[in-house]
Formats: C-alpha cells, structure tokens, sequence
C-alpha cells in the first residue's frame, strides 16, 4: 500500500535518534549529518539517562537542526524513539527517519532515501548497510521476515564482501531500525513502537506490523551507511542475550494463536540445551536465557491482563 501524500522531494524529515553512553560515536555521526546533501530535516536526540559525556558533548555540540530530549532514566530504545517521533510529528514534520547514532552516512544518504519513496512508489526506504571496518563488508542490504521460522528476520548478504551484488532495488519485509525512512501515514496506520521490547526485537514487530498491513518497505542500494556494529551494547554482551531472547519470546505469544506461539517457543526453547550438551552454551548463560524466556511470557500476559481490564473498564463505562 502506498500512502499519499507531498511530493517526497520536499518532506521535511524529523531523524530520531536514541543515545546512551554514546560519547565515543557522536562526533563523526554529527559530522557526518552535517555534511547531508538533503538539509529540510530536524534531528531529535532522545538521551537515555546517559551517565558517561554524551549529554554533556550533545549539548556542547548541538547542531543547528536538532533539538535534545534528555530523559531522566533510561527509557530504552523503543520508547526513546517513541518520544522522539511524537516531537516531531508535533513540530510538522512528514518524514521519520529513525536512526542509530553509531553510523557514519555518506552525503547523499538521505537524499537518495527520500527520492525513492517517490520513485519506487513506497512507504518506507532502508539504505545499503556496511560494518564500519572493514569498509566493504555488507551488514544489512535490507532483509526478510520469515514465516516458517516465526518470522525470525535475517539481514541480506550479512558478512559478504561487496562486489555489487545487492546493486539493485527491491522490495523486502524487514529492515533494522538502525536506518529507517518513513511516511508519517505509516505510524497512522501501524502505530509507534512497542515499549514492552526495551531494546532488540522492536524491529521485527514494527516490520511485522507493516508486513501485514501491506506497507511497502524499500531497499536503496545507493543509499549507503556504515555501522559500528555492536559498539554500544557489545557483540553478544549478557545484555544483548538476555534482552534479544526475552523479545523473541514476547514476539511469538503477541502476535501468533496460543498453539502456534507455544509451538515456536518449544523449538526454540530446545536449542538452548543442544548447544549446551554441544558446550557452544555455558551453564550461566543458558540460565540467562531461560529466565529471559520467562520474562518475555510474563511481558505477554501482562498485556493480556492490561487489555482485559481495558476491555472491562470500556464495558463499564
């Protein structure tokens, strides 16, 4: 489904972005926004209760165009980002590019994400991602949702050296929120972020929900970013476990029949003593996950009960 509306050309872009303890990144991705062939944008900068330099540096260094929204604790991302696509819808804008403060773009990214929605006649666009280092090695060359894996999501061409073979546009069904354009409609119609994920899973959720709204993602190839994957979080940290797990868990009951969610949860469940017995998994972390797995159910129910009670409450009312 595409959404009408003005002419992309001239969409004023709200970029969101979520820091915490970012410090390390934020010089070259503000270098590198300001050196953005496509300047009708604002940049909303949603610190996270940071606790090294970051609010301080953001502050010192504010761009032009941005505007910084300091939370007093740490939000997480989903609802970071949430509170920035609300300010800038409040302040007029028609485009929300969310983003990761970990990348550096090049010059003409947003212009060509911007062009395409046009062009290729789409909702949302999604640029060709690189690691940071090495320069040519592909992280994301948009992705895919798949159905007989739960709609587990999957990067294109992640860890191939880049010989043009993702050169082409096309249509996919999932994309990382790490570089995101879309139509304010898409948010009208498939709603912000679901704040129950914290961090990780969000974006399966997100693209999930347009998936079946028929809202149609675009991958531009000569859109281009590179990523310092995992410079934050840390590649496979205890938080990243626990937090991608607790989600996985959470996105199967939300969106699938009871038999099929607990179907999925099985199989995946099982893995996790197979590559214990294989001593791929230390005991401590396959506790870790277990318990994610737990918490991710009760996120689920508490939803449920939360719904119920509103279904009640309207009834009464």
């Amino acid at each position: 489904m595409n959404f009408p509306g003005n002419s992309a050309a001239s969409l004023k872009v709200g970029i969101v972005t979520v820091t915490y303890n970012s410090r390390a990144v934020l010089e070259e991705f503000f270098s590198s926004l300001a050196a953005q062939s496509y300047t009708n944008y604002i940049l909303y900068i949603v610190d996270s209760a940071s606790t090294d330099e970051t609010a301080a540096y953001t502050a010192a260094h504010l761009p032009p165009q941005a505007r910084l929204l300091p939370s007093a604790v740490n939000i997480g991302f989903a609802a970071g980002t949430n509170l920035g696509i609300r300010a800038a819808f409040a302040d007029g804008c028609e485009a929300i590019l969310m983003l990761n403060n970990d990348v550096v773009l090049d010059r003409e990214m947003i212009r060509h994400l911007v062009d395409a929605l046009d062009r290729d006649r789409c909702d949302m666009t999604t640029p060709l991602m690189y690691y940071h280092q090495p320069a040519n090695r592909i992280w994301a060359a948009g992705g895919a949702l798949h159905p007989w894996l739960g709609y587990l999501n999957s990067h294109r061409g992640m860890g191939e050296t880049d010989r043009g073979q993702f050169s082409k546009g096309t249509r996919v069904t999932f994309a990382p929120l790490c570089s995101v354009l879309a139509r304010k409609a898409v948010f009208e119609r498939a709603g912000l972020l679901d704040e129950r994920y914290f961090t990780y899973t969000e974006d399966s959720d997100f693209m999930y929900s347009c998936m079946k709204l028929n809202i149609t993602l675009w991958y531009v190839p000569e859109a281009k970013l590179w990523h310092k994957v995992s410079s934050l979080t840390g590649n496979l940290s205890t938080f990243t476990i626990y937090y991608s797990v607790r989600g996985r868990i959470y996105f199967l009951h939300k969106h699938f029949s009871s038999p099929m969610a607990w179907a999925w949860t099985c199989a995946y469940l099982a893995y996790f003593p197979l590559q214990f017995a294989l001593r791929r998994l230390s005991w401590r972390i396959m506790k870790l996950k277990c318990r994610a797995a737990l918490e991710g159910h009760a996120l689920y129910r508490e939803g449920v009960s939360r719904r119920a009670a509103h279904d009640v409450t309207t009834a009464v009312d």
